[in-house]
């Protein structure tokens, strides 16, 4: 099989040629699709920092399948004229890769919604531990404590 920069050169002139086109373009697809699901487990496991490990490969993957679409995409009357079938089958399998898709992004969207929530959650109890507790009006310090501004030295006396 040609890398997609070297079969974007040739045109699709045969059933063989478009069914190897869609069969390297549904391989790119698997690989990418394998990535997204292993990362997707990852991440909602709670395994974030190895989620995102992969994150080099990961695009790599896209970026070899994204080529590869776009001389489909190219070729796309040939392909539907000599292998009807195949290009059929890839586009069921692209509806399946999108649902994948779709399923990482609402992980990663909920592993984020939880992290800012601990985030926030902790910067609370700082700020909660960080007021002074005092007496009379519920956590309201003393009017001086509120009003007071900084102190200043002069060096001259």
């Amino acid at each position: 099989m040609l890398p997609p920069s070297e079969a974007a050169r040739r045109p699709v002139g045969s059933r063989e040629d478009a069914e190897a086109l869609l069969a390297g373009l549904t391989a790119a697809l698997s690989d990418l699709e394998a990535a997204l699901e292993a990362e997707t487990a990852l991440i909602g496991a709670g395994r974030i920092r190895d989620g995102l490990a992969e994150e080099a490969r990961k695009s790599e993957l896209s970026s070899a399948y994204v080529l590869r679409l776009q001389v489909a995409k190219q070729n796309v009357v040939a392909l539907a004229r000599l292998a009807p079938e195949a290009l059929r089958l890839f586009r069921e399998r692209q509806a399946s890769f999108e649902r994948v898709m779709s399923r990482n992004q609402t992980v990663i969207a909920t592993a984020r919604a939880v992290s800012e929530g601990l985030i926030r959650g902790l910067s609370e109890a700082v700020q909660r531990e960080a007021r002074p507790n005092v007496y009379g009006l519920p956590s309201r310090p003393p009017a001086a404590a509120q009003s007071s501004s900084p102190l200043v030295f002069s060096g001259r006396f």
